[in-house]
């Protein structure tokens, strides 16, 4: 072998102690998970696909899991009152806990980051059923929320052990959500270095980009964000927090009426976002608008793209683009009446970024949602 050769390969092994293959699914802890499936069968096209409860085993929660594509949710629910998930909700409200990472080796994963001065969460364990086994393990991140990984490579069912197949005669159809593109924490104050030093050091993540209160700020209120991305870009973690500003920002709401940090929103890909927006709005989902002054200028900054525009108008879609392509996207209102975490639809035309050029907009859009709840 070429010593260059060797060298190289050498430093991309050094370098990427924590393969990752993508989202494997997003746990959620919310007040009643059987209403929650429901309405996230109802509103974003989701499937039933597995069940855990009492009747499997597993006496104080039940977990409901619904799949679309590549996108896995799960929604579980104390069943009982003196425990940490009723505890969670007590404090949280509905939001997420897990965000669990798909590796080909679970105890390694653990080695690793713990090794690097992760905080454990759940020591490295195998579950077994009669469809094979998973390999199991995980650590804290900022707020409450934790990091699973999860080994699959000997298993065939289908989610995991200690859960069987959800049979509804009801599954609407699929609005057309593909897999989890990224998810965003929002942290305390001058908390996002520390949490950016974290996914560098414990788990061998880059910063790729950073945006300050220059990039992303209105008259009354600002914040400081870095996105944080692993070796081959599957999982991207943006991180926030707050700014100085006249009033009270965005992530400032979120962290008094969350409690603390923790997940503010996950973006989810789809293919066709003028279709899976419309279909989800049909369905009840409520968007952020921003005014229509927005379009009239929007190409000359974008340059061309495929879409009509019209459409997008109509919907509140924005378009941003880098030097790889375009990209266009939207978010919803909060999911929850507390004004905390919610989801990002994004249509990846070549671009890799996270639509700065739409940060003003957005957040003007943010604030007039927050002046009408009296947070501002």
């Amino acid at each position: 072998m070429n010593p260059d050769t060797s060298n190289a390969a050498a430093n991309t092994i050094t370098k990427d102690f924590l393969p990752l293959h993508g989202t494997d699914y997003v746990e959620f802890y919310v007040g009643n998970a059987k209403q929650a499936a429901h309405f996230y069968k109802t509103t974003f096209g989701f499937q039933s696909l597995a069940y855990a409860g009492p009747e499997t085993g597993q006496l104080d929660r039940v977990s409901y899991v619904i799949r679309q594509n590549k996108l896995t949710f799960v929604l579980t629910t104390a069943l009982r009152p003196t425990t940490e998930i009723a505890d969670h909700v007590l404090r949280h409200g509905d939001g997420v806990k897990v965000l669990a990472l798909m590796v080909d080796d679970a105890a390694d994963a653990w080695k690793q980051t713990t090794d690097r001065g992760g905080k454990s969460y759940m020591e490295p364990h195998v579950l077994k059923d009669e469809n094979g086994e998973i390999a199991i393990s995980g650590i804290h991140t900022y707020g409450e929320t934790v990091h699973l990984f999860i080994e699959r490579k000997n298993y065939k069912g289908l989610f995991m052990p200690g859960f069987r197949k959800w049979e509804s005669n009801y599954n609407p159809p699929s609005a057309g959500l593909l897999y989890v593109d990224h998810c965003v924490g929002n942290v305390g104050w001058n908390q996002m270095n520390p949490w950016v030093k974290f996914y560098e050091e414990v788990m061998g993540f880059k910063n790729i980009l950073s945006f300050d209160d220059n990039d992303i700020s209105t008259e009354y209120s600002a914040l400081m964000s870095k996105v944080m991305s692993n070796g081959n870009g599957y999982v991207k973690f943006p991180i926030n927090e707050p700014a100085e500003g006249k009033k009270k920002s965005q992530v400032e709401e979120y962290l008094d009426f969350y409690g603390g940090e923790g997940v503010q929103h996950v973006a989810i890909a789809t293919a066709d976002i003028v279709h899976t927006v419309t279909d989800l709005q049909n369905r009840g989902i409520e968007f952020l608008k921003v005014p229509s002054s927005y379009y009239v200028d929007v190409l000359d900054r974008v340059g061309k793209i495929d879409e009509d525009l019209e459409p997008l108008s109509q919907l509140g879609i924005l378009i941003d683009k880098d030097e790889e392509g375009y990209l266009l996207q939207i978010f919803s209102k909060p999911l929850q009446d507390r004004p905390t975490l919610f989801f990002e639809i994004i249509q990846r035309k070549g671009a890799k970024s996270f639509g700065k050029g739409n940060f003003k907009a957005l957040f003007e859009a943010l604030e007039r949602e927050q002046d009408a709840r009296g947070n501002l």
